[in-house]
């Protein structure tokens, strides 16, 4: 993709302002960092994020065939590579059968991906290097799970090692990504080898967090189950009655076991943001969010993780979002994290 780049106009303000529009639309908490972050940065972030949404739309889908998801995250792989022959019109091309009449907005982003791809063209040199890179690695993983797990029809994942590798290309590689945006010009290299050392671990809490709290829809919309099998064979569950009602106790268990797991990233977690706020205070208080809910999501996890297995999940209260908002964007500090997490810990941020 780089090479097709050169000597293109910069990015139009309409495209970059659909980009914002849309994202609330398909991320809510991702569109609060973003509205947090700074410019230029957060048009990078944004679309960056774009990018790696639409292979997660396509491998989310219980709509497709798994060969179809496959190869059709082959050839978005594909499109960032500037000596292959596949380019944005072919993407579109190959995608346009399989797009639902009725759309979700997850989907318009999908319909719409040549508009995004179009855009990350006309970045910057040095923020399409950022991009780039992970993105692939994240879209080559989603097509080897999807491709493993064929027979299923949706992922089935066996065990937490498997699980962790599934969560770092996901996630971890989003981690990576954001890294990669926020050093560009950091000389610091003590700095950036501490962000580059924990940004797994801080892209994997959010993904283990959601594995934990999306039971429910990740099995009926995706055809999915995450809950490591080998966990609920334990308890005498197999994955495909991971929402039957006289199994709700037990499946609960390990619900709560996997929130427990994710609790094992979020010192790692912190110390990526620790590093980010030597980097950009800005983008520190932007990315403390999602760690800060993903906190307050563990703690309702705690208290009830069988609603982990109803339609809805589990949440944190608008209330306490709106207070996490304000208390990062107020008081922007790593001095004041630890305070903070240990406060929506207890549930008495508000």
């Amino acid at each position: 993709m780089g090479s097709r780049a050169a000597g293109l106009a910069p990015v139009p303000e309409s495209d970059l302002s659909w980009c914002h529009d849309v994202v609330r639309d398909v991320s809510r908490t991702f569109a609060i960092s973003i509205d947090v972050l700074d410019e230029p940065t957060s048009s990078y972030v944004c679309v960056g994020y774009l990018v790696c949404r639409i292979a997660d739309t396509i491998e989310d889908t219980a709509r497709l065939a798994p060969s179809v998801t496959v190869s059709l995250l082959d050839r978005y792989d594909r499109v960032f590579d500037p000596a292959d022959e596949v380019d944005v019109d072919a993407f579109e091309a190959a995608v346009e059968p399989h797009l639902p009449a009725e759309r979700s907005a997850d989907w318009s982003v999908v319909a719409d991906a040549g508009r995004v791809l179009r855009t990350v063209e006309r970045l910057p040199t040095d923020v399409r290097a950022a991009i780039v890179p992970p993105t692939r690695e994240l879209v080559e993983g989603m097509a080897t799970f999807v491709d493993r797990h064929a027979d299923h029809g949706g992922i089935r994942i066996r065990s937490v090692s498997e699980l962790e590798a599934y969560c770092y290309y996901v996630a971890g590689t989003v981690g990576h990504l954001l890294t990669n945006l926020f050093v560009r010009d950091v000389d610091d290299e003590a700095v950036v080898e501490r962000l580059e050392g924990t940004a797994t671990g801080f892209g994997q809490l959010l993904q283990l967090v959601n594995v934990a709290k999306d039971v429910h829809v990740d099995y009926t919309e995706e055809n999915s189950v995450y809950l490591p099998a080998d966990w609920l064979d334990e308890v005498g569950v197999p994955q495909e009655a991971v929402l039957a009602r006289d199994h709700r106790a037990a499946v609960a268990s390990v619900v709560a076991r996997t929130a427990e797991h994710a609790r094992s990233s979020l010192d790692d977690a912190h110390a990526y943001l620790d590093a980010l706020a030597r980097v950009d205070r800005n983008a520190f208080a932007a990315f403390a969010v999602p760690f800060l809910l993903a906190v307050g999501t563990l703690r309702e996890l705690s208290d009830r993780p069988g609603d982990a297995l109803a339609p809805g999940g589990v949440t944190v209260s608008r209330d306490e979002v709106e207070a996490i908002v304000a208390a990062v964007t107020t008081d922007a500090g790593p001095e004041s994290l630890a305070a903070l997490r240990a406060s929506v810990r207890r549930g008495t941020l508000h």
